[in-house]
């Protein structure tokens, strides 16, 4: 029996630093948030931006806190297509050679070069679970999905320290092909 971890769906949302912030809702506009997320620290806000590609405009995406060293726009496979934006897949945070998309909000227009991403599916282990799983920092693991659409997942990062509390991280596009639901568990396989 492997090590268990509950499954988290990440829908698209965007990350802001503190000049678009102020760009597009105002000098120093606090965010609201809505929900706190399981990652500590970290929220849902009440605010949306629309996210503008080459082909269409994705409306109300929601704002993730705290605010970031760089603006980042998190888009499963399937969102960055409809956007018709040719996004890579990468860790959080590694925005190198990723293309851009304007922004709208409520007070102004960002024109970002760079920052559309699809994230590299990850889960997240303070370092006593890390320890229980058997695993560190930045290993590549698969994660192993019972149900009717059950199935694994190759090239899984592991994403272990004090900021991070058990939780994987999958997109829609990925929840959706194995048919998960709001309490959807998988197993990591090393």
């Amino acid at each position: 029996m492997g090590y268990k971890v509950k499954i988290g769906l990440s829908n698209k949302h965007v990350h802001l630093n503190e000049r678009d912030r102020d760009i597009l809702f105002g000098k120093d506009y606090e965010l609201t948030p809505v929900k706190p997320l399981v990652q500590p620290g970290q929220f849902a806000a009440d605010e949306k931006v629309d996210i503008v590609g080459p082909k269409t405009t994705l409306k109300g995406v929601r704002v993730l806190g705290p605010l970031r060293p760089e603006t980042q726009i998190e888009l499963a496979m399937t969102d960055a297509r409809t956007l018709g934006i040719k996004a890579p897949v990468r860790e959080s945070g590694h925005l190198e050679g990723t293309p851009g998309c304007k922004l709208i909000g409520p007070c102004g227009e960002v024109e970002l070069d760079h920052g559309v991403m699809i994230a590299q599916r990850h889960v997240h282990l303070n370092p006593e679970q890390a320890i229980e799983a058997g695993v560190q920092d930045h290993d590549v693991v698969c994660l192993k999905i019972d149900g009717e659409r059950g199935l694994i997942f190759d090239n899984v990062v592991v994403r272990a320290g004090d900021k991070h509390e058990r939780e994987v991280h999958l997109d829609t596009d990925e929840g959706n092909a194995a048919g998960c639901g709001p309490d959807a568990v998988a197993e990591i396989i090393k």
